[in-house]
C-alpha cells in the first residue's frame, strides 16, 4: 500500500511534468528529432536527471502512440495463445509494483518502471515473487503456451530460467524458459504465430502481435498504474 506521503510525491512529480511532456509532444508533432526534443524541454524546465529519464520512457508522438496503442492485444484475447516472454522486461517492472515503486502508463498505453536499473539487476526474493504472480497471471489468462526468454548477460539468468521450468510445471499451460544472447531478435523472429509480452519501444514496434502482460497482472489484482496526463489510465 502507497503511502500518503508516496502519493503525495507522486502527485507533485505528475503536475511538474505535465507540462513539459505536453510542449514535448507538440515539438514531436512538427518533426522535430525525439532525442533533441527531450533535452531541450529538460533543459527548459531545469529538471533533474531522473525527471528527463521518466519523459523519455513515456512520452511518445501521437501518431507513434496510436500505432502502438492499436495493435497491443488486449488481456481477454490472450487465451489459447502461444505467448513469447521478454523476460526481464516484464519482471522487473513486476518487481518494481511489488516494491511499491511507481510504474507508468506510457503515452503509447504500455506500462513502464522508470528505475532503469536492467544493467544492473540482480535476482532477489522479490525477482522469485514475481515470477509465481506472472506464472499465475498467464495460467488465469488461459494461454496454451509461455516461452519466457532472459538475456544471457544478465547476473545468474542460467539460474533464473531454471527456477522459472521448475515453479511452471505445475501450471496447466505448456511452458519453457531459456537464456539467449539476444532476446530481442528471437522476439522479433516468432511472426504471427505467436503473441510478444514486452513494453520495449523497439520491439513493439517490429512484431504484429504485442501484449502487456504486467499490465494485465495489475488489472486482475486491481493495482492502478500512473500517467502523465489529465488522468490516472488502467488498463
Amino acid at each position: 500500500m502507497e503511502s500518503a506521503a508516496g502519493s503525495t510525491a507522486v502527485e507533485k512529480l505528475k503536475n511538474k511534468l505535465r507540462e513539459p511532456a505536453a510542449d514535448i509532444r507538440y515539438l514531436l508533432c512538427r518533426g522535430y528529432r525525439r532525442k533533441g526534443v527531450i533535452r531541450f524541454v529538460s533543459n527548459h524546465y531545469h529538471l533533474a536527471e531522473g525527471e528527463r529519464h521518466i519523459l523519455t520512457r513515456l512520452v511518445f508522438d501521437p501518431e507513434t502512440a496510436v500505432k502502438r496503442s492499436n495493435k497491443k492485444l488486449a488481456c481477454s484475447r490472450l487465451k489459447g495463445c502461444d505467448i513469447f516472454i521478454d523476460g526481464y522486461n516484464v519482471l522487473i517492472t513486476m518487481e518494481s509494483v511489488l516494491q511499491n515503486e511507481t510504474v507508468w502508463f506510457a503515452d503509447d498505453g504500455f506500462l513502464r518502471d522508470t528505475r532503469g536499473i536492467f544493467k544492473n539487476h540482480t535476482n532477489t526474493a522479490t525477482t522469485y515473487q514475481a515470477v509465481d504472480e506472472m506464472l499465475t497471471t498467464l495460467s488465469v489468462l488461459g494461454v496454451d503456451s509461455a516461452t519466457i526468454l532472459l538475456d544471457t548477460q544478465m547476473s545468474n539468468s542460467g539460474k533464473l530460467a531454471q527456477f522459472i521450468r521448475k515453479r511452471a510445471a505445475k501450471y496447466p499451460f505448456n511452458a519453457d524458459a531459456r537464456t539467449s544472447k539476444n532476446v530481442d531478435f528471437d522476439l522479433k523472429q516468432v511472426g504471427p504465430r505467436g503473441v510478444i509480452a514486452t513494453a520495449d519501444s523497439v520491439i513493439v514496434d517490429a512484431v504484429e502481435r504485442p501484449a502487456d502482460l504486467t499490465a494485465c497482472w495489475m488489472d486482475l489484482n486491481g493495482i492502478v498504474g500512473e500517467s502523465i496526463g489529465d488522468k490516472e489510465i488502467r488498463r
